[in-house]
């Protein structure tokens, strides 16, 4: 926490070299997430267009990743997905289409939607959405 905090008042102060590498890394990393979270409606968010809104190259944010979990891809593909089932489990969204939530998302097509949601959390989300309003009620 003392070095993100720090990389804040860097980034704040334009000293960001002053930082430890690792801690420069980290503010980095979590900067490209706020970033990815921002954007995940966007179909065109790519590894590319990321990369490019922080001014590195498409390979150093791969790299950036490697200490990470998943890539770049992979987790902005299950951050949309998580976005996607928690609308899906909203009451408030329940009258919402499936292909609209899904396009807030970043997933234009339903089919594609439908193929990713059942892929990652085993129903499609017509289903997880009958079954959350189900619980709810």
């Amino acid at each position: 926490m003392v070095d993100l905090l720090s990389a804040l008042i860097a980034h704040a102060l334009d000293s960001d070299n002053s930082l430890p590498p690792e801690t420069r890394r980290q503010a980095l990393v979590l900067r490209i997430r706020a970033f990815v979270q921002q954007h995940l409606h966007d179909p065109h968010l790519t590894p590319r267009t990321i990369a490019a809104a922080h001014h590195i190259s498409t390979s150093y944010l791969h790299r950036l990743f490697q200490e990470e979990d998943d890539t770049v891809a992979a987790w902005i593909r299950s951050q949309r997905l998580e976005r996607a089932r928690r609308a899906l489990a909203d009451p408030a969204m329940y009258a919402t289409p499936l292909h609209t939530i899904g396009a807030s998302c970043g997933f234009p097509r339903a089919s594609d939607f439908t193929r990713a949601f059942r892929t990652a959390y085993g129903i499609p989300p017509k289903e997880y959405r009958r079954q959350a309003q189900y619980v709810t009620e």
